[in-house]
């Protein structure tokens, strides 16, 4: 005889039952955009807009027609509301489509669309303070595809237009850009007179408010999306354990990395990591730095990336010279402070000594010099090597520039 199942696990059932049902009938029932239910009367438009199977301008015709419906519904722009979440949804994905399709050829100018029963002109508004220059960013990703674990909590901030990730990838590279490019918070919003749209990439960091449709409205923007972009490899713990004894395994190649696009108007803050990590180990603190308006506003972030199964001084080298380096590309830059944790603050330190030749030879002995990109061929010349890195003269070491 089978014993009757306990009331509080039918409970729990018909709980859950009823739950699974709320959530299909609401799927059923209102579309949804990143963060809300579609604004009712421009569903249809959102849907065909979304489809790869409609050709780009009469997609792109669909995004601009149910902005144009929803942006004098926009209120403060503070609260979520259907028509709100429906434009900003409408502006972020227009400006996807139109940077992307047709290898770019329908970006950065004027454009006559025409949809079903509207014709547009659309134009991009040209760079100022406060709006990036239509053709600095090479591709945008929606904040919603960039969401990454590493990020504990978001830096969100609701309000009127589409948050994206503006991402520029130069080749060759520039200098001191991450391998997968520089990132940076974009948020994208439409203006309409009449029938002329004009379409803003606007600088949150800069000024997170923005005349939308004639009235001064919050930018929605999510601060920490740029941040999670940089998608670390697999297994990293593991990789900077490694690292720690053998640089040839070491994530990244060597060097200073911009997190975001250089500003002159903002002081560098230069992090450097510690024994048997990476420079993600810097990731939630720079997400946490960011929620603060005042150092969003007056400081940008940058990572020194080295295998710390280096010696201590060749990375500390490595590191003057990257500093100098920065100082002949970017001379205008504001004095950089410098935030560095355990073997990082070993480096750190070393920015701001002097060693002479005497000192050495008094501490050291004789002096010994080797090539530092030698590869060596087994670990007794890699350790060797690094015995030899000890004890490289002063004299070739780069002086750092008195900020």
């Amino acid at each position: 005889m089978n014993p009757s199942p306990p009331k509080t696990s039918i409970r729990l059932r018909l709980v859950a039952a009823a739950t699974c049902v709320a959530f299909f009938v609401g799927c059923a029932t209102a579309p949804q955009t990143a963060r809300g239910p579609e604004y009712g009367p421009a569903a249809s438009m959102m849907r065909e807009a979304r489809s790869s199977s409609v050709p780009v301008e009469k997609r792109a015709a669909d995004y601009l027609q149910a902005a144009a419906m929803t942006a004098p519904l926009l209120d403060s722009g503070a609260q979520e509301t259907p028509a709100r979440d429906t434009y900003n949804a409408a502006c972020g994905e227009l400006t996807v489509l139109l940077r992307t399709s047709q290898g770019g050829q329908l970006w950065n100018h004027p454009l006559t669309i025409a949809g079903n029963n509207q014709t547009y002109h659309l134009r991009l508004e040209p760079a100022s303070n406060a709006v990036w220059a239509p053709n600095y960013f090479t591709t945008f990703e929606l904040e919603q595809q960039v969401k990454e674990k590493l990020i504990r909590k978001e830096n969100i901030q609701q309000g009127v237009g589409g948050a994206l990730v503006g991402v520029r990838i130069l080749n060759p590279p520039e200098k001191f850009a991450p391998p997968r490019g520089i990132a940076a918070a974009v948020t994208a919003t439409l203006d309409f007179h009449g029938k002329d749209a004009t379409l803003a990439l606007r600088r949150p960091a800069k000024q997170p408010t923005a005349t939308v449709e004639g009235k001064v409205r919050p930018l929605a923007v999510n601060y920490s999306a740029p941040i999670s972009y940089y998608k670390p490899p697999s297994n990293l713990a593991l990789k900077g354990l490694i690292g720690g004894f053998e640089g040839t395994h070491y994530p990244a190649r060597i060097g200073l990395y911009f997190m975001q696009p250089y500003d002159p108007e903002r002081i560098p803050l230069v992090f450097v990591h510690g024994l048997f990590s990476t420079p993600f180990t810097w990731v939630q603190t720079i997400n946490g730095l960011q929620a603060d308006p005042e150092i969003r506003k007056h400081y940008q972030f940058w990572v020194f990336a080295y295998p710390t199964g280096y010696p201590i001084l060749y990375s500390a080298f490595r590191l003057r010279q990257a500093l100098a380096k920065v100082d002949q590309v970017y001379p205008n830059h504001k004095p950089y402070v410098m935030v560095g944790h355990s073997m990082g603050g070993m480096l750190t330190h070393d920015q701001v000594i002097t060693v002479t030749k005497a000192m050495w030879e008094k501490k050291m002995g004789e002096t010994a010099k080797v090539i530092f990109d030698q590869q060596p061929k087994d670990r007794l010349s890699l350790s060797v090597l690094r015995i030899a890195v000890a004890i490289w003269p002063a004299a070739d070491w780069v002086k750092l520039r008195s900020a």
